[in-house]
C-alpha cells in the first residue's frame, strides 16, 4: 500500500483521525485456537457475537503470514497492528482508558468511559447476544463490520460454501460499497437505530474529536484482503476506487439527512448543531469596528446572513461527480440541494420536506454510480470538475475543503491502481497534493483562497496526464 499510495495518504490519516480510534496504540494478544476448538466453543444461536478469539485460530485468520490458499489468514495481525491506521479498530477500547477519554466522560457525567454505553456503542462491538469468547475489551472487532457471526461462522469456511449463502446467513456484504458505507457510517457519522452510535454536539463540546468520513480512503486504510482470482471466484463485487468514493459520498449525505429528519435533528429547544458547519459559529468575534467576520459568501447556499449552514461537504463532492456521471440527475441534485439550504431558513418542517426530496434524488444518484463506468476518463473528469470554477468557489469552509483534498488524493490513487498513471508520476504530483493537505491541516488557520490555490496546482498537474 505504501508504494501505491505515497505520502499524502499518510497525511490523510491524521486528518481523518478515524474518530477517537487512532489516539492510542495497544497490541492485543490472543491465544491461538485450532479449528475444532473454535467450533466447539461457539454459541449457535443466530445473531450471536462470538468474539475475535473465535476467528483467531492459526488455521483461520490468526496466522502471522498472509499467504493462505483462499484468504490472507493474517487478518487478526493486521487488525492488531499497533502502529498504523489498520489497527485503529483494535485500539478503540484502549482509547477509553486515556486521560482525554476520562475527562470527556467526567464532563458528560457518564461515569467511567470504559463502561459507558455512550462510548461503547462505537468503541466496542455493539451490544447484543454474546458467546463465551466475546470480550468487550477487544474493541471494534471483526463482527462490528462483518455482522454477528454465529449464523454464518460455519458456512463461511465450509467446502463448497458461497459468499451468497453466507450473506443469507447474516454476513454483511461488505464487498457492496453501499452496504459497506451503511456499516461504517453507524460510527463514522451516526446510527438512526442504535441509541449510542452518534457523536452529538454535546459530546464534541466535552472534547470528542470531529468526525470525518471518506469511504474509499477508510477502505484503503483498513484493507485486510487481496482482490485476486479467488476473490472473484467467490462471487464478490469489484467496485472501482472511484465508484467506492462516489457511492460513499452519496451514502454519507443520505445518512446525514436521514438523521436530520429524525428525532436526532433536535436537542432540546435547539437544533442538533452536529449537522451544521462547525466554523460557521466557531469563528473569532470582536466589537472592534475594523474587524471583519471570517465567513465567505458561498454560491451554493442561499441562506440568510447569520444562519449557520448545514455541513455541505458531501453535497459539493456529489455535485462534481454527478456532473460527470449523470448530468441529468446533476441538475436535479443541484436544485434540490439549494432548495434544502433555502428551506433551512423557513423552519424545521420546510427543511424536513426539502431534505426528503433531496434524499430521493440521492438514492437515484447512488444507483447511477453503482451502474456507471467510472474508469480512467470519468476519474480524470471528476478531478477536473472538483477544481473547476463551477465547484471551487464553494470551498469556503474547512470540512468541504478536507473532502476535496481527500477526493483528489483518492481519485489519483484510483488512476494508479487502474494502471493509468505510473506510481513514480503520482508520487511527484503528490507534492502538490501535500500542499493542499497542509492548507487544511489546522482548522483554525484555514485560508479558503490559499487552499484553492494549492488544490488547483495539484489538479493542474493531474490534468497534464490525460
Amino acid at each position: 500500500m505504501e508504494d501505491k499510495l505515497g505520502g499524502s495518504r499518510k497525511l490523510a490519516i491524521g486528518l481523518c483521525a478515524l474518530g477517537a480510534l487512532a489516539v492510542a496504540a495497544l497490541f492485543l494478544l490472543f491465544k491461538p485456537h485450532d479449528a475444532q476448538a473454535v467450533q466447539s466453543g461457539v454459541s449457535v444461536a443466530p445473531g450471536n457475537f462470538v468474539g475475535v478469539a473465535t476467528c483467531g485460530g492459526t488455521t483461520c485468520h490468526g496466522r502471522s503470514q498472509g499467504d493462505g490458499p483462499r484468504v490472507r489468514q493474517d487478518e487478526i495481525m493486521l487488525w492488531q497492528d499497533p502502529a498504523t491506521a489498520a489497527g485503529a479498530h483494535s485500539r478503540a477500547y484502549a482509547v477509553l482508558r486515556e486521560p482525554r477519554s476520562r475527562a470527556i466522560a467526567e464532563r458528560l457525567g457518564i461515569g467511567e468511559a470504559t463502561g459507558a454505553p455512550m462510548c461503547l456503542g462505537c468503541h466496542a462491538t455493539p451490544a447484543g447476544p454474546r458467546g463465551v469468547r466475546f470480550q468487550t475489551t477487544d474493541g471494534v472487532g471483526c463482527e462490528s463490520c462483518h455482522g454477528a457471526a454465529s449464523g454464518w461462522l460455519t458456512s463461511h469456511y465450509a467446502v463448497g460454501g458461497t459468499h451468497a449463502a453466507n450473506v443469507r446467513n447474516g454476513l454483511v456484504p461488505l464487498d457492496d460499497a453501499r452496504a459497506r458505507a451503511e456499516r461504517c457510517l453507524n460510527c463514522h457519522f451516526g446510527s438512526d437505530e442504535a441509541p449510542n452510535q452518534f457523536v452529538t454536539h454535546r459530546i464534541m463540546a466535552a472534547g470528542h474529536p470531529r468526525i470525518s468520513f471518506e469511504l474509499d480512503l477508510f477502505t484503503t486504510l483498513q484493507q485486510h484482503y487481496n482482490i485476486d482470482d479467488d476473490y472473484r471466484e467467490r462471487g464478490k463485487n469489484l467496485a472501482t476506487g472511484t465508484q467506492v468514493w462516489a457511492t460513499g459520498q452519496a451514502m454519507a449525505l443520505e445518512r446525514s439527512l436521514r438523521l436530520f429528519v429524525s428525532q436526532r435533528g433536535t436537542e432540546g429547544i435547539f437544533p442538533e448543531f452536529y449537522f451544521f458547519d462547525c466554523h460557521s459559529c466557531h469563528r473569532q468575534i470582536s466589537d472592534d469596528p475594523r474587524f471583519r467576520p471570517g465567513s465567505v459568501p458561498n454560491p451554493g447556499r442561499p441562506i440568510p446572513s447569520g444562519m449557520p449552514p448545514y455541513n455541505d461537504e458531501n453535497m459539493i463532492m456529489l455535485d462534481a461527480a454527478a456532473r460527470v456521471v449523470a448530468p441529468g440527475l446533476a441538475r436535479q441534485f443541484e436544485r434540490d440541494s439549494r432548495a434544502f439550504h433555502q428551506a433551512m431558513g423557513e423552519g424545521r418542517q420546510a427543511a424536513i420536506a426539502a431534505a426528503n426530496r433531496l434524499r430521493a434524488t440521492l438514492r437515484q444518484l447512488a444507483n447511477a454510480f453503482a451502474g456507471a463506468d467510472m474508469g480512467r476518463n470519468a476519474t480524470f473528469a471528476i478531478i477536473d470538475t472538483i477544481t473547476s470554477q463551477a465547484i471551487s468557489p464553494r470551498f469556503t469552509d474547512y470540512a468541504g475543503s478536507v473532502q476535496a483534498v481527500m477526493a483528489t488524493d483518492t481519485l489519483l490513487s484510483a488512476l494508479v491502481s487502474g494502471g493509468h498513471v505510473p506510481v513514480a508520476t503520482a508520487n511527484a504530483i503528490r507534492r502538490d497534493i501535500n500542499g493542499a493537505y497542509r492548507a487544511v491541516h489546522d482548522p483554525n488557520a484555514y485560508d479558503p483562497g490559499g487552499f484553492r490555490a494549492s488544490l488547483g496546482r495539484a489538479a493542474a498537474a493531474i490534468r497534464r496526464l490525460r
